[in-house]
């Protein structure tokens, strides 16, 4: 006896009936499919957008931050730095020289096996300063990464305002530069407020 209409509307639903045989209704069959792959693909489309705005809201870790209780000596001069020879840099940063021949193997620290080579060189900043912060470009982060006022080795770090002291204005942090090489030339941007200026260093060899 064959199905009434009642019954293949039933079978059509979103739920099979029991007893109602799929399989005797091709169309119906059809028209299941079509429904549970566009269900699917809604599903997807849902998950993929979802993911997208979970990794586009991820927040970037913050700088490292050197703190005013890191400032290992107080000069008088930017210039003074290291043995003289330093260069002031947007009147608030005394790095070091152009050409630094010493560079040697980065032993006694974490990270000696991702950066084998260490060229030691103090950072000097100008008290009273308003924060600053000193990166690697981006295209060199694979190549050199620093770190001052013990900080771990970064490829940036930002050194809070530290008050200037009598006729020693200037505030010193130990640290210096790690490599991948023997030798580079290595670019760093240096930042305060606004302003920013790229510095190149020459260590192990001379910048051409």
């Amino acid at each position: 006896m064959p199905r009434s209409h009642k019954e293949k509307a039933r079978l059509c639903g979103p739920f099979l009936v029991p007893g109602l045989e799929p399989e005797s209704y091709p169309r119906c069959k059809k028209r299941q499919v079509g429904r549970m792959r566009t269900a699917v693909g809604i599903a997807t489309l849902g998950l993929a957008a979802l993911t997208g705005t979970v990794a586009r809201s991820a927040p970037t870790p913050p700088l490292p931050i050197v703190s005013c209780d890191k400032i290992i000596l107080r000069v008088k001069s930017g210039r003074e730095g290291s043995g003289g020879g330093y260069r002031v840099v947007l009147g608030v940063f005394s790095v070091p020289q152009a050409y630094r021949p010493q560079v040697g193997r980065s032993l006694g620290f974490e990270e000696s096996e991702k950066w084998p080579y260490f060229s030691k060189a103090g950072l000097v900043i100008r008290g009273g300063s308003p924060s600053v912060s000193v990166s690697v470009p981006n295209a060199w982060r694979k190549r050199a990464a620093i770190s001052w006022g013990n900080t771990r080795v970064v490829g940036a770090l930002r050194i809070a305002s530290c008050p200037a002291w009598g006729p020693k204005p200037w505030n010193a942090y130990a640290g210096g530069f790690f490599l991948r090489s023997r030798s580079a030339c290595v670019p760093l941007v240096f930042r305060v407020g606004k302003r920013s200026e790229t510095v190149r260093f020459g260590l192990g060899r001379h910048c051409e």
